[in-house]
């Protein structure tokens, strides 16, 4: 059965590749496009689907994971920073407070039926706001590509306080519910689930719990 990435992140393709399962990676053609009025569970889910969908049109046999994530803030949908002066702004707004993490997960295989798709959430504590640390944060880049401005497996860590839930969920791809969803699709995982998350064997993801 083949395993395919709908995705250009290399972060949930390192992820994925944690669980042992052998997959290939496609771009999705989907283009991702945030509606004022949509909820962010909504939106999410869309949007992981639509990067699902996009691939098994080509690949109808193949078993095809896609994702995506958001951040939540104030019942607003935070998406990339379109430049710095966004960024900036992203960040000085989520200094000092928590927020959400939203990763969406969909699984589609036209062949075999599969369309599903579910979610995944943890809270994120921001440090409270100082300029000289977000100005040596933003002249890294590391905010560009990245929901909400920041990366926590980077250097982005260094602003958080702390994290509830899932540390991969906010990395970008939630390996429980990936894990949960391939066994649901008759795929078996090589890798042991609760020794790779005792081992944390990914970057700052033993700074955090969850």
């Amino acid at each position: 059965m083949q395993l395919i990435l709908a995705s250009t992140s290399p972060r949930r393709r390192e992820l994925l590749a944690l669980l042992g399962v052998p997959f290939d990676v496609r771009d999705p053609s989907f283009e991702e496009r945030l509606e004022p009025g949509r909820s962010a569970i909504e939106q999410v889910q869309d949007f992981a689907q639509g990067k699902a969908r996009s691939v098994a049109q080509q690949e109808p046999k193949a078993v095809v994971l896609g994702s995506d994530t958001v951040i939540e803030l104030d019942h607003e949908v935070l998406g990339k920073p379109a430049d710095l002066a966004e960024a900036r702004s992203m960040l000085r707004r989520l200094a000092g407070r928590d927020h959400r993490v939203l990763t969406a997960v969909a699984l589609v295989c036209p062949a075999r039926a599969i369309d599903v798709v579910a979610l995944s959430a943890a809270i994120v504590r921001m440090k409270p706001y100082e300029a000289s640390g977000h100005e040596r944060y933003l002249a890294t880049g590391e905010s560009f590509g990245k929901a909400g401005a920041y990366s926590i497996q980077g250097a982005g860590g260094d602003l958080i306080e702390s994290i509830e839930g899932d540390f991969p969920t906010v990395v970008g791809l939630p390996l429980r519910l990936v894990a949960r969803l391939l066994v649901q699709a008759g795929m078996s995982l090589p890798v042991d689930l609760e020794a790779l998350y005792a081992a944390r064997p990914y970057p700052n993801w033993a700074r955090f719990s969850g």
